[in-house]
């Protein structure tokens, strides 16, 4: 099977195409014929190895001390199940699916990948085309569970920061759609309509203004970057307000019942990915060289097999 593999840290050019063996599924496994995955931003980090100074140690012992000791990225995926082990009472060949691989030991970059029934894996919303899927798991409970710490109420004022970023465009959805607050949103003057269309009530170009300098005070404030200073986050909240950080407060370890809450939100209709570019799976050097600019807005997707779009019917 085709896949991109790294065997170094360093700039995109470290991923290279080549063939590996095509993964038999275990008895309580599926095997996924992957469609699309994304250029995620964890992705970039362990290629790179740009990870946070308090993390270096864990991160080093984790990913590989010397070189990489899981050398296919790829964070989340949607495809189809081709086969399943024998075991498996959960999904038949042919299920449509979508699925984070944070928790073992990612593999989206590749033709193939095999998971656990029991996994981050679940049938695919209908109405999500199969690279819509691809970019909805890891930024959508990433944002979710960050959001739920705020015990956020009906028309609270949150702001968040990053509003167009993967973990963003999701936080500004499930503010408005799902906790109905009253929201605004923080990014460049480029993306400031795609965030209105997302359901900010307002928002705010951070090339032009600081948001802490409009006498606005917010209930909760959300750093969906990780770029924000703690300190100056906390110059706009009320005084009874919550500061929140996507570094800081998004936790470690994956669980299904997130996973399931943002599929019901998606066939809801209260969330949906925003995609920013594909890239088919010979061109990932060049998918990841954007994305290590840092003005993506939403998801960087990867088509690994053609037509990967097949998938939504409603």
């Amino acid at each position: 099977m085709k896949a991109v593999v790294y065997t170094q840290y360093g700039p995109p050019e470290v991923l290279h195409l080549t063939d590996l063996p095509k993964p038999i599924p275990k008895d309580n496994e599926v095997l996924i014929k992957v469609y699309a995955t994304t250029a995620h931003v964890g992705d970039t980090r362990m290629r790179s190895f740009s990870v946070p100074r308090e993390m270096w140690l864990f991160a080093r012992l984790y990913l590989g001390v010397f070189k990489p000791r899981r050398k296919v990225l790829g964070m989340e995926l949607a495809g189809e199940v081709e086969a399943v082990g024998k075991d498996v009472t959960r999904f038949k060949p042919g299920d449509p699916v979508f699925a984070s691989t944070s928790s073992v030991n990612f593999g989206g970059y590749a033709e193939y990948k095999c998971m656990p029934e029991d996994g981050m894996l679940l049938i695919k919303p209908d109405n999500l085309t199969y690279e819509e899927a691809a970019a909805a798991p890891t930024g959508a409970f990433t944002a979710l569970r960050c959001l739920r710490k705020a015990n956020i109420q009906p028309g609270q004022k949150v702001l968040i920061y990053g509003a167009s970023g993967s973990v963003g465009t999701y936080a500004v959805q499930l503010a408005k759609q799902h906790f109905g607050a009253n929201v605004t949103g923080v990014c460049s003057s480029t993306h400031l309509e795609l965030v209105k269309s997302l359901g900010a009530n307002a928002v705010v170009d951070y090339t032009h203004e600081d948001f802490t300098e409009r006498g606005e005070t917010y209930d909760v404030i959300f750093d969906a970057v990780g770029k924000l200073s703690p300190a100056k986050g906390q110059q706009a909240l009320k005084p009874t307000g919550i500061y929140l950080n996507v570094m800081a407060d998004s936790g470690r370890g994956e669980s299904i019942e997130e996973l399931l809450a943002v599929k019901k939100l998606i066939v809801e209709g209260k969330l949906r990915p925003v995609i920013d570019r594909c890239y088919p799976l010979e061109q990932i050097v060049e998918a990841h060289r954007y994305v290590d600019q840092g003005h993506k807005k939403g998801h960087v997707v990867i088509r690994v097999t053609p037509n990967a779009a097949r998938g939504r019917t409603t």
